[in-house]
């Protein structure tokens, strides 16, 4: 586990923070600019010295000011990876991965040179000098790097904002792989809920220096109290499992958890049994009374709605429903709610749009 509690005091922003999270996986640390994201981060490596902080993982203590505890940055097993690469210049992407890989001892070294060079896919650039990769390709180099420090923990500030879409979307596989291949915790940093959805398994909500919220992904997204409900990105993330592929439409079916329910997205072949990751915004969800008929919309599913609650729009309403214990939302207009006359506890069928299949 890791347990983070800081006070500082940065000019006119405080950050207020005590944190309990898990030492594997990916936990996302979001919010919007001036939230408190890299300043957390900055404290947890070190970089800040808060009067008031505490910082331990899995028993070892970095930080306890009440005991006078401070570990220096460069001692701390943490791999740090920057908004830009930070790579140097002067060197080749080889020369700049053995920069870090020869500080280690050989024995305490937990994650080979191949091993990262294969993860991020940059085999083709070891010869390369940095002023001739692309964004995408200097940021995989700056992570693999980090990599090769043999980290406990490894911290992303919003790794991917420099970049355009097509760059992000050529360097988000790499990042996906990560907390499968190895066991390092990842704390990231972003207020783009896009990245925050394909790669987070825990999340903690920052608003003005503190927070909000934290716990998984999937409990926090649906949460009508949160601000993650509001605008137009709002949504759930399910986990589905691949069951069956029609070869004839082009369709995969994905069972819920628990659950008998599928949900189907136009997609190339994957094999069954794959536990895959899907996105549904709330604007892609619309309701019906009875279940529809004729329609061109794939996934119509019976529902029962949970909770209402009012949008950042006046004109619209958050409805929170649930499909045999997967939580689902939809935006709707308030004069559609009351047409439809919900309640809670009501069964209704949600009616599907669009299925976003994350990876």
């Amino acid at each position: 586990m890791l347990e983070a509690r800081f006070s500082l005091s940065l000019d006119s922003f405080t950050l207020d923070v005590e944190l309990q999270l898990p030492a594997h996986g990916v936990t996302a640390l979001f919010g919007p600019s001036g939230s408190g994201k890299t300043s957390l981060l900055r404290c947890m490596a070190g970089l800040e010295h808060p009067p008031q902080g505490q910082l331990t993982l899995n028993g070892e203590c970095w930080q306890d000011s009440q005991r006078g505890v401070f570990v220096a940055p460069h001692q701390r097993a943490i791999g740090y990876v920057f908004q830009e690469s930070s790579l140097f210049d002067h060197l080749s992407v080889e020369d700049n991965l053995l920069f870090g890989f020869k500080r280690i001892a050989a024995g305490e070294r937990r994650i080979r040179l191949n091993q990262a060079i294969e993860l991020l896919g940059i085999e083709h650039l070891l010869a390369r000098m940095p002023a001739l990769l692309s964004g995408g390709e200097r940021q995989r180099v700056g992570i693999a790097r980090a990599l090769l420090t043999s980290p406990s923990l490894l911290l992303m500030d919003e790794p991917l904002s420099a970049l355009d879409a097509q760059r992000k979307a050529e360097v988000l596989p790499y990042l996906q792989r990560l907390p499968g291949e190895l066991q390092i915790p990842i704390i990231y940093v972003s207020h783009a809920i896009d990245e925050v959805a394909q790669l987070a398994d825990h999340m903690v909500l920052l608003e003005n220096g503190q927070a909000l919220a934290s716990g998984e992904l999937n409990t926090l997204l649906p949460r009508l109290d949160l601000p993650l409900a509001q605008g137009d990105n709002a949504g759930v993330v399910i986990n589905g499992l691949v069951t069956h592929y029609d070869a004839d439409y082009q369709l995969l079916s994905l069972q819920l958890p628990n659950s008998q329910l599928s949900i189907r997205v136009a997609h190339q072949p994957i094999a069954p049994g794959q536990q895959l990751r899907l996105r549904v915004q709330a604007r892609d969800v619309s309701l019906s009374l009875s279940q529809p008929e004729h329609s061109s919309i794939l996934n119509l599913l019976p529902a029962q709605v949970v909770e209402l609650a009012a949008a950042d729009n006046p004109a619209h309403l958050l409805v929170r429903l649930d499909l045999q214990g997967t939580p689902l939302l939809a935006r709707i207009t308030r004069y559609s709610s009351e047409q439809l006359g919900l309640y809670p506890g009501q069964p209704i069928w949600a009616q599907i749009k669009s299925v976003a299949l994350l990876g």
